[in-house]
């Protein structure tokens, strides 16, 4: 684990727009790359995605990657190529676990609403694990109370989702102006 971290701000990250996207990425991603900047420990994407109103992500392929996706406005609604769908909305966590390969979309169903959502990649401990998908509901109350273990591979850990890495935790929080967190401690 890195002994610190750098807080990058949305107007100093990458962006990538387009007529249905601006998508804000933490580290190198697509088209942007700084060698300096691939990864922060087991997280490879922290992307802060904003899509507009009945657009989306056309089907795609992924392989061995972790995939946590959490709305914090709107709603966006997923499907598989295992049979996976549903609708990903505030206070719930969706995990897919791409294994040895997935197809999926995710759109923007609403005609008039954008959607705002951040989505996290962790490799997994295995290649080639069967792809698989969970979500749970984290409440509104719990995340007001600090840091909460939203997705988690460490024994031991308790967490709303799980994920396919026994080093990797992700955590969240609904902070307010003037709010302060504490980082969790290692197990």
């Amino acid at each position: 684990m890195p002994a610190n971290a750098e807080i990058r701000r949305a107007a100093g990250r990458a962006v990538t727009t387009t007529p249905w996207l601006t998508s804000r990425h933490s580290f190198s991603f697509g088209d942007h790359y700084d060698p300096d900047n691939t990864h922060y420990g087991l997280l490879l994407v922290n992307n802060d995605d904003i899509v507009a109103p009945g657009t989306g992500f056309d089907t795609h392929p992924h392989r061995d990657m972790e995939i946590v996706t959490w709305v914090l406005q709107g709603e966006l609604a997923h499907q598989d190529s295992t049979g996976n769908r549903g609708v990903v909305y505030p206070g719930l966590a969706q995990r897919m676990s791409a294994g040895s390969g997935i197809l999926h979309s995710e759109k923007n169903d609403s005609l008039t609403e954008p959607v705002h959502f951040v989505q996290m990649w962790v490799i997994p401990d295995e290649t080639a694990i069967t792809p698989g998908y969970q979500q749970h509901e984290i409440s509104a109350e719990l995340l007001s109370t600090g840091l909460v273990t939203i997705a988690s591979g460490i024994p031991g850990h308790d967490a709303a989702i799980s994920l396919h890495n026994r080093n990797a935790a992700l955590h969240g929080t609904r902070l307010r102006a003037g709010d302060a967190v504490s980082l969790p401690q290692a197990p």
